[in-house]
């Protein structure tokens, strides 16, 4: 377990703290991979599909998240076991199986994970974000590559979406992604969320204003989706890939 430091947030200032070199850096334990890119969905329009998730059906330790072809839901899958949502008919509806195509697939195999215990300080979405690019400094992870996280716990409160693009629209941006499906605010709810990190991707898998995007799953099966904002609650955890 990484102690982070206690000071790591001053007055609205975060502390710098140089960069590690990874040593299994050589011989690393996941590679984060993509199919599709964002700046061709919101530039392009190009929403076909770039993958299909029929095969990675036995790709072990499975990670992912993404959207489904023609923007007609979400992806997530969690250590193998997709829990995709789509909206039809203003409801929505999920898909635990390797049976759809996908737009945007981001995804990663990771055998183990090292638990880290969130401080109370860190609340806000921008916050965390400060707080895990900090952290990875410190730690044998490289911060110049790209990692899958996990955040667990009883949230204070989320926005997600789940899209659901309206055939033949190609006005393309992040406000009508959120609005085209189903969208709201979930308050203290048990949650697990799977993000990917990346300080070099904007606009491939990340937007261009944030190194994370998020999905989320609540552990009452109710809901899962994109996440677009969230404030945490207290005692919830980060789960890192484990190097060794």
């Amino acid at each position: 377990m990484i102690n982070f430091y206690p000071l790591f947030y001053i007055t609205g200032i975060f502390l710098t703290i140089a960069s590690c070199t990874n040593p299994s850096s050589n011989n690393p334990p996941f590679e984060v991979k993509y199919k599709g890119e964002l700046k061709n969905i919101m530039h392009k329009g190009d929403i076909s599909a770039k993958a299909n998730l029929s095969d990675f059906k036995k790709t072990e330790n499975l990670y992912a998240l993404g959207a489904i072809e023609q923007l007609k839901g979400e992806i997530q899958i969690f250590n193998g076991k997709p829990f995709n949502t789509m909206v039809v008919d203003g409801k929505i509806i999920f898909d635990t199986a390797f049976s759809k195509k996908a737009t945007l697939f981001v995804y990663a195999s990771v055998k183990k994970w090292k638990t880290i215990n969130i401080p109370d300080s860190v609340m806000t979405i921008e916050q965390f974000e400060s707080y895990l690019g900090l952290l990875v400094k410190e730690s044998q992870l490289n911060i110049n590559e790209p990692f899958p996280f996990m955040i667990k716990g009883m949230i204070k409160s989320f926005d997600w979406h789940i899209i659901n693009w309206k055939e033949g629209d190609m006005e393309h941006t992040h406000d009508n992604h959120k609005t085209s499906g189903l969208n709201g605010t979930i308050n203290d709810r048990q949650v697990v969320m799977l993000g990917f990190y990346s300080n070099s991707h904007h606009a491939i898998f990340t937007h261009h204003t944030t190194n994370m995007h998020i999905h989320v799953k609540t552990m009452d099966g109710k809901l899962a989706g994109h996440i677009d904002n969230f404030i945490l609650g207290k005692g919830m955890t980060l789960e890192l890939p484990k190097l060794n």
